[in-house]
């Protein structure tokens, strides 16, 4: 018993080292760079306990209503999910703890072999059917004669001490080889599954109590090959009968002894309930401990040690009275010891079963949602904006704007023409680049060139100014550019003898330059192709000064003369890409 407790201890001890070695979770992704809902299926492990929470197929039909209720914010649980079956087979040492000190699987003892299925009924708790197989072998160190109520030896020819024959006693060394078939109901609880601080683990431990049906047949070595009681004295010889010789004893009783387990322990066995060939069938509880590795989600390993207690029964050992001259019962019952190690396997389909639930933390999802919520109700933010243009303090780089005036990104006034005066106070909403600087209200003062005539620029005032905003890099004629156009077209149409001037801006660097080349010409060209305006009429301006991302235009001056067509591109090779 204590070297079968010391190896349990010390193959826990193993898997508990195994753990912190390879059984540490990778750490959760990275989401500081993307939206938790959009997470890739690898990702989603991490998420709902190594399964999405709100994926319905997880969850069986006498469940739904209640995960509908979740789904829809009116319940606060998620349904329990379909999961996996878990069916094992293993093997081990197979003990009967008695009256006769019984032999180890390495001493040509016991052993046992089981199969069971296991199904969860939550995080904690699971139900499980196991069936065990066993042999248990027996084989005591010193000689006996005391045994008269013990009618094995007696129906063998033997003559204990006190027989009424007054024939010398023959001496016995007790031994027994007990078959058994044991079937159990187990209710196990899984106490290392719910974590606090990690999603999940790769070991777990488990206790388990059990009710069961017990047949068993005890037999005696009697006899040797020749049909003759043994001459036990004669085996261990002059060997010292003591508890340090007690290995060297046993070793020379086994090689001297046959296989052969010739004689029932108790005749009492042919008057009891029997099943199995004449084995005796009986109640017997048990409980235990266990610990499980995980190798996948669909294989671990198991370590287990079942201790059964027989109703009662004190005749497992072969052994029923004790050794005296009256008839009087040992003074303790025999049980049961199964020390085993097993593979179990889950079963069922993964799109629609999750791993058996003591292999999930319930905590696990909700631990995520409070970190990366995809279902949780968050109230709107409300970030404070003191002059209610519709950007937080803490972006408004003008703050105390005064009400209903239209702001940029920044919270600052809109000024259309960028002539520094915001639109709300200007006058002059379009004041041409040339026209500036402009006065408090925003109006610009035009100087007239030389030889101009005052009456014919008065005739093309009827044309206004205005400036196309381009998209950076881009030299597109957009849906909002194309409506202006039409303003303009329409303006010139009427017009027939009025020029309009067509300047980009942009003369920072090469690539400015270029640009505010590619965007005067689209304007020209879309005016002729789409409005059917003479190119003639156009005076062909790039490179100014000002915003690179503008091109203005406006009726040209009485006798103010330029290139019509377009010149030659500054840099042609520079834009390809950008265009």
């Amino acid at each position: 018993m204590v070297n079968k407790i010391c190896l349990l201890l010390v193959v826990i001890c193993l898997l508990s080292g195994i753990q912190q070695a390879s059984g540490q979770e990778s750490p959760p992704p990275d989401t500081s760079q993307h939206n938790p809902a959009q997470w890739s299926s690898r990702d989603m492990t991490y998420r709902g306990q190594n399964y999405d929470v709100l994926d319905t197929a997880f969850i069986p039909k006498n469940r739904m209503a209640q995960q509908k209720k979740f789904m829809n914010h009116q319940y606060f649980f998620p349904a329990k999910p379909r999961s996996m079956w878990e069916v094992g087979l293993g093997f081990g040492q197979f003990n009967v703890l008695g009256d006769v000190p019984s032999l180890n699987f390495w001493q040509k003892g016991g052993y046992g072999m089981h199969l069971d299925v296991r199904k969860s009924l939550g995080y904690s708790f699971s139900l499980r059917m196991q069936y065990v197989y066993g042999i248990g072998k027996g084989l005591d160190w010193q000689t006996s004669y005391n045994y008269a109520n013990n009618p094995a030896w007696t129906y063998a020819g033997y003559y204990p001490a006190g027989n009424a024959q007054g024939v010398k006693p023959t001496a016995i060394v007790n031994n027994y080889r007990m078959e058994s078939h044991q079937l159990n109901l187990d209710m196990i609880v899984n106490i290392n599954n719910i974590k606090f601080h990690r999603a999940r683990t790769m070991i777990t431990f488990y206790a388990f109590a059990g009710i069961g049906a017990f047949a068993y047949n005890t037999r005696v070595n009697t006899k040797d090959a020749n049909g003759d009681p043994y001459n036990f004295v004669a085996i261990i010889g002059n060997t010292p009968q003591t508890y340090a010789n007690r290995n060297q004893i046993r070793k020379a009783l086994q090689a001297a002894m046959t296989s052969n387990y010739d004689s029932p322990a108790d005749n009492t066995l042919a008057t009891s309930p029997s099943i199995f060939g004449n084995k005796k069938l009986d109640w017997c509880p048990s409980l235990g401990l266990g610990a499980q590795y995980k190798i996948n989600n669909r294989i671990n390993i198991q370590i287990e040690d079942r201790f059964s207690i027989p109703s009662g029964d004190d005749l497992l050992d072969g052994k029923r009275w004790a050794e005296s001259s009256t008839p009087i019962l040992t003074p303790n019952s025999d049980y049961l010891n199964y020390l085993s190690v097993g593979i179990n396997f889950n079963l069922g389909n993964k799109k629609k079963n999750v791993e058996p639930l003591y292999w999930l933390n319930p905590l696990e999802y909700a631990y995520n949602e409070m970190n990366y919520p995809r279902h949780m109700i968050l109230p709107d933010p409300v970030l404070p904006d003191s002059d209610g243009d519709g950007v937080a303090d803490q972006f408004d780089k003008c703050p105390g704007t005064p009400p209903g005036v239209s702001v940029d990104a920044h919270g600052c006034p809109m000024d259309t023409d960028g002539d520094g005066v915001p639109d709300y106070r200007d006058k002059q909403l379009i004041t041409p680049t040339e026209c500036q600087p402009v006065d408090a209200d925003g109006v610009g003062h035009c100087p007239c060139p030389e030889g101009c005539n005052p009456a014919q620029q008065a005739s093309c005032g009827n044309i206004s100014s205005g400036i196309v905003n381009f998209p950076p890099n881009s030299a597109s004629i957009g849906a909002a550019m194309q409506a202006q156009l039409a303003t303009l077209a329409a303006q010139m149409q009427a017009n027939p003898t009025c020029k309009v001037v067509i300047t980009g801006a942009g003369n920072g660097n090469k690539i400015e330059q270029q640009r505010s080349w590619d965007r005067v010409n689209a304007i020209i060209q879309y005016m002729n192709e789409r409005n059917g305006i003479s190119r003639n009429r156009f005076i062909f301006q790039y490179g100014q000064s000002g915003n690179a991302e503008r091109v203005t235009y406006r009726s040209a001056m009485p006798g103010e003369e330029g290139p019509s067509g377009p010149p030659a591109p500054p840099f042609p090779n520079l834009m390809q890409k950008d265009k």
